[in-house]
């Protein structure tokens, strides 16, 4: 399917089922599917799931992003994100509820093309994942005149890399949302693009309610929530409709009256030596100690369970990081680490394994390195 039939009004009046990632063998042929768009995604056990949300939803989405990111009738949507991802395609149904129009980066990802890209279809607004923006910033590349919002998905933009984005005019937004909410919950407003960027706290969009439990854990509610899910058992696909008003995300947050401040995965805290560590927040450390030298995507760090202290934290970085480099920043780090949060030796490997998003593949990593690590204390 052509993305830009999502422009076609008929389109959306539509009661065909649809997978934008296709789906295997074909979708099943189930009543409950009608009127539906299907996203794949995994659940923790790893197997697959389809999160499936009505046209409404989605529309409903794009009608509030575009109220609160100021599009009208004359501005440009830019598309660079895979468009069979939710976060691509909220993009086009922005344009389409906006009556605008939508132009697509059909390239292979290039700073430099971007650019071009973003100055010949007068790009106004454009949704990019944290990696592309690193390597916009790195390229010292400056943002068009034209554009007006750069909201950023799919992982956190680090004080460091927004403010250097900013300096050389990239209008970054730092947004939180997720496939079960048909895109954004919750996105920093074009007012902030007058003042230092923070990370966090993310102002919540007004169309979503959220609260959280005891532990910490995010609870949306609103209509652009999922209509259910696609799940298979038994060798057979079956749709369990969601009934709840409140959805619980596997999200911690902390909710202020500025907005939300995401904490990191349920599942993804370990215990080390006693003590609750979320090591995917401890990699966005060793961005922070890189001051800029030490790019996104290019180091994390993962858990592997330990007898003693329970689970012991692995840097891993990729090739393109210098062994100087990485030592400088474990110093750095470790210069005020508490002992539980102390790390391992560095391990190097070729490539961090990422999804066509750009998104760490955790669970694949934590696996690899799990498999050549060797028992040893906690401790650099």
């Amino acid at each position: 399917m052509d993305p830009q039939l999502l422009n076609d009004p008929g389109w959306w009046l539509d009661e065909r089922p649809l997978a934008p990632d296709g789906f295997p063998g074909g979708l099943p042929d189930l009543p409950e599917l009608a009127g539906k768009v299907l996203f794949a995604t995994s659940g923790s056990s790893g197997r697959p799931k389809w999160i499936a949300l009505t046209k409404e939803a989605l529309l409903v989405s794009a009608a509030a992003v575009n109220a609160y990111l100021e599009v009208n009738a004359d501005s440009v949507w830019g598309l660079a994100l895979p468009w069979h991802h939710v976060g691509g395609f909220g993009v086009l149904a922005r344009a389409h509820e906006a009556a605008c129009r939508c132009a697509t980066f059909g390239l292979r990802w290039n700073p430099e093309d971007f650019r071009k890209f973003l100055i010949e279809n007068g790009v106004t607004h454009c949704s990019l994942v944290p990696t592309q923006v690193h390597d916009l910033v790195s390229a010292g590349i400056a943002a068009p005149q034209d554009l007006r919002a750069v909201v950023v998905g799919g992982g956190r933009l680090t004080e460091n890399a927004g403010r250097a984005a900013r300096s050389l005019g990239w209008p970054v937004l730092a947004s939180y949302g997720m496939t079960e909410a048909g895109s954004q919950i919750a996105t920093q407003g074009m007012d902030s693009l007058g003042s230092l960027y923070q990370p966090d706290p993310i102002p919540v969009l007004p169309h979503w309610r959220v609260r959280t439990t005891d532990e910490g854990r995010l609870e949306i509610a609103g209509s652009a929530l999922f209509a259910g899910m696609l799940e298979e058992g038994g060798g057979a696909w079956r749709y369990h409709a969601r009934t709840e008003e409140w959805h619980a995300t596997n999200d911690r947050v902390l909710v202020s009256a500025d907005g939300l401040t995401p904490l990191g995965r349920v599942d993804a805290v370990v215990k080390v030596l006693g003590e609750l560590v979320d090591p995917e927040r401890v990699g966005e450390e060793l961005l922070e100690r890189g001051a800029g030298q030490l790019l996104a995507g290019s180091c994390a760090v993962v858990a592997i369970p330990d007898a003693r202290a329970g689970h012991r934290l692995v840097p891993v970085f990729d090739e393109s990081v210098s062994r100087g480099l990485a030592t400088e920043v474990l110093d750095a780090y470790h210069a005020s680490a508490p002992g539980f949060r102390r790390l391992d030796r560095p391990v190097w490997v070729e490539n961090l394994p990422r999804s066509p998003l750009g998104k760490l593949l955790r669970r694949d990593l934590t696996d690899q390195i799990a498999r050549t690590a060797t028992p040893q204390g906690t401790g650099s």
